[in-house]
């Protein structure tokens, strides 16, 4: 295993596996204790980095983090993910004392077990409690069950002329993390949020003090989604779902904490959960997606046998309901690499955002990535409607084919490439479904920089419109935002390498919804001068309130552009320092993920900081309001 460590270590920056179940309210927080740095290893940090490691994280593997993002971790958040997380495997191939010398060398810090957090982090006795009458006013991560990400002027109590007046409040840092890419809900006068080391927060939406926390298994990258209740019912005890980077998906009691039911959908080891769930009627609706593509850099790796899909569940009681995967028919022996290793196909698929829900015909709509293995079909890079009661797939139309690619095609002898060679041009975003009496349109946004428009009765194409250059990271990357017969599509054109040629044209873009002509567009600005990791484009998710959108980008900058011109009303530089509750090192970064901007009753939330595939690092959570 171990070269192919190096090039995977976007992976390995990931949160490590603790499989502790839930931490209890505060009265009764057991943390981890601080132990004595182990004795100095005898091996040089140095050179397991030079015979491991640094063939690729010196800049030569476009989706590998530069060394220096990795030396902002905490050495034991290293050592987990080699120990017991998403990169075991690879880390069976070095013993326990390279694990922690490579983890000093990268860190400059001496290992030493995470340590617990403040108590004046806690709520004081008296403050914080659940509040009834506070009911969730979004219906998930796309603040409808569309997917529109805007926010109704009821909802966000925020308006065109007041943004210009927006003020930071507060900022609470996620201890031992260099990315926040975990969008917040809100109900019960609480915020709750994901972090990179699996810590799910209960935070007081309006001071930020915590509630209670409760440990995953490994990083929960998406945005958790809550019951709602009758409002007054002072007995209500409303769960709160969500997934983990191991693929483990979570029920919890959203008042205390406390564990309700957990399970793992599929028993692939290299499945995860990056979508936010679907909550509609008794059932909650997982996206299956995988890391996959990255075990495949590994010649001796028999890629692949993942299939994407969606599971449903009895929200109450954690029962399966359906399974249904997007390629129907199991992998076989495709192929022989030169090394002997067999190839498996089809495989692939896997779903990265939330997909959009129906209610009048009852479907959700899901989008799928690239295949892994050759031969591709016709289930990559495509768009699906599935039966929300069965979990039928009732069509499904196909952007681009031919798309099977995999961390192989990115290393240096391309030993386990597909012979298709990608062009990874998969749908990370989520679709949209607007609902309008001149008809309905399902809109989606792929890395190739192109929007589609798609009848959702029937899957035929209305438009389609090229907005960028597109890439391994570019053109809609992770989601877009709908105001009235607006489409709001943010384009990254991060440059991902000679394969993706063509002119990069990062920005912001407002097309027509019934003909996709372009409104308006506002280029991204240059402004990375200096700055380390610094890319113009915006690759994370955005949202809008009436007359306004934001969007945030990578180069550490939120911006709120009008949106009947596109002009930046309001802007924010989050790529610095900050004083956080509790005193923790706080320093926000790029936006990234899919993390959008939530509104709440005049009140701004937003993550900073998206430290992989060569991104600047952060760990805050911002909350601003008008002054």
């Amino acid at each position: 295993m171990p070269r192919f460590l190096a090039l995977i270590l976007p992976v390995l920056l990931l949160a490590g596996c603790s499989r502790e179940a839930a931490t209890p309210p505060p009265a009764t927080v057991a943390e981890p204790v601080v132990v004595a740095a182990a004795a100095a290893p005898a091996v040089s940090g140095e050179a397991v980095y030079a015979a491991h490691c640094a063939q690729c994280h010196e800049g030569q593997a476009l989706r590998a983090p530069h060394r220096t993002i990795a030396g902002l971790m905490a050495p034991h958040r290293i050592v987990a993910a080699l120990e017991s997380g998403v990169m075991m495997e690879q880390g069976k191939g070095l013993s326990d004392a390279e694990r922690r010398a490579v983890a000093e060398f990268l860190t400059g810090t001496p290992y030493s077990a995470p340590r617990p957090l403040d108590a004046a982090l806690f709520c004081p006795a008296g403050q914080g409690g659940f509040d009834a009458d506070a009911l969730p006013d979004v219906s998930g991560w796309g603040v409808d069950p569309g997917n529109s990400h805007f926010y109704p002027a009821a909802v966000a109590g925020l308006d065109k002329a007041k943004v210009p007046a927006l003020k930071l409040k507060w900022t609470f840092a996620f201890p031992d993390a260099i990315r926040a890419r975990s969008q917040p809900v809100l109900g019960g006068g609480a915020l709750y949020v994901g972090s990179h080391d699996g810590t799910v927060y209960a935070l007081d939406r309006l001071s930020g003090c915590i509630r209670w926390t409760f440990k995953a298994s490994a990083e929960v990258r998406n945005g958790p989604v809550l019951d709602t209740w009758t409002r007054g019912d002072a007995a209500a005890s409303p769960g709160l779902y969500f997934g983990d980077l191991n693929g483990n998906v979570y029920a919890i009691d959203a008042r205390t904490g406390v564990l309700r039911w957990r399970d793992r959908p599929d028993d692939h080891p290299s499945l995860t959960i990056t979508a936010s769930p679907v909550r509609f009627e008794d059932r909650v609706y997982f996206a299956l997606s995988s890391l996959e593509v990255t075990a495949a850099a590994n010649p001796d790796y028999a890629c692949c046998t993942f299939r994407g899909g969606v599971i449903a569940y009895e929200a109450a009681s954690g029962k399966r309901a359906w399974l249904s995967r997007v390629i129907e028919k199991e992998p076989d022996v495709s192929g022989t690499l030169p090394n002997g290793t067999k190839t498996l196909a089809p495989s692939g698929a896997p779903v990265w955002g939330t997909p959009s829900l129906d209610v009048k015909r009852r479907r959700l709509y899901l989008a799928t990535g690239e295949n892994y293995s050759s031969p591709s079909d016709d289930r990559s890079d495509a768009i699906f409607a599935m039966d929300i009661d069965s979990g039928k797939i009732l069509w499904h139309w196909q952007a681009t084919a031919g798309d099977a690619w995999n961390m192989g095609c990115e290393t240096a002898d391309r030993a386990a490439c597909p012979p298709e060679n990608g062009p990874d041009l998969d749908f990370g975003a989520a679709t949209v479904l607007v609902n309008a009496p001149a008809g309905d349109v399902l809109l989606a946004g792929q890395k190739s920089s192109d929007v589609h428009a798609l009848d959702p009765q029937t899957g035929k194409l209305l438009w389609q419109r090229k907005l960028g250059r597109g890439g391994i990271q570019g053109g809609v990357h992770f989601g877009m935002s709908v105001e009235g017969d607006m489409l709001f599509a943010p384009i990254s054109d991060f440059f991902g390498g000679p394969r993706w040629p063509g002119e990069a044209k990062p920005g912001l873009y407002a097309l027509d919804i019934r003909t996709g002509e372009i409104r308006w567009s506002q280029a991204s600005p240059e402004v990375c001068a200096g700055r380390e990791s610094c890319n113009p484009g915006i690759s994370a998710a955005i949202a809008g309130i009436p007359g306004v959108v934001f969007a945030g980008s990578m180069d550490g900058w939120m911006r709120a552009h009008d949106s009947t011109t596109g002009a930046v009303i309001w802007q924010f530089d989050a790529a610095r320092e900050f004083s956080a509750l509790g005193g923790i090192p706080a320093r926000g970064g790029s936006f990234g993920g899919g993390a959008a901007p939530v509104f709440k009753d005049g009140m701004m939330y937003l993550m900073s900081g998206y430290g992989i595939y060569n991104h600047m690092p952060g760990n805050v959570l911002l909350a601003f309001a008008a002054d």
